[in-house]
């Protein structure tokens, strides 16, 4: 299993200025502040199809682009690919997980509370 970095935010805008699905790849790997050789070496990936798949001679095997972007922390390939399809990339949005979802619940309460704190003690 491979760890999945922290989330690093996406531009559409620059996304959709890529001409190819390889060059989206380099912007994944250059916006998670990976080297090519790096990533390849983390997650045992051949660099002849790394190479391959940048070029556009090989398409891209699933499992291992999703642990690419797993493990850059953005899905820049995934979106460059949904622009090549027509889809509008300021319209997308991920549907937020449960802990996610748990996350934001928490942090609203500990605001509350927070708040309710400071009016107290003033």
């Amino acid at each position: 299993m491979h760890q999945v970095a922290l989330p690093v935010e996406v531009s559409p805008a620059e996304v959709m200025r890529k001409p190819s699905l390889g060059a989206a790849l380099d912007l994944c790997l250059e916006l998670g502040g990976f080297e090519p050789k790096q990533v390849q070496h983390a997650l045992k990936l051949d660099k002849a199809q790394f190479s391959r798949w940048a070029s556009g001679q090989e398409g891209v095997n699933w499992p291992k682009l999703s642990a690419v972007m797993d493990h850059c922390g953005n899905d820049a390939p995934l979106l460059w690919m949904n622009h090549a399809r027509g889809y509008d990339l300021f319209a997308m949005r991920k549907v937020e997980t449960a802990l996610e979802r748990e996350n934001r619940v928490l942090r609203t309460q500990v605001e509350a509370l927070t708040q309710v704190l400071r009016g107290k003690l003033a």
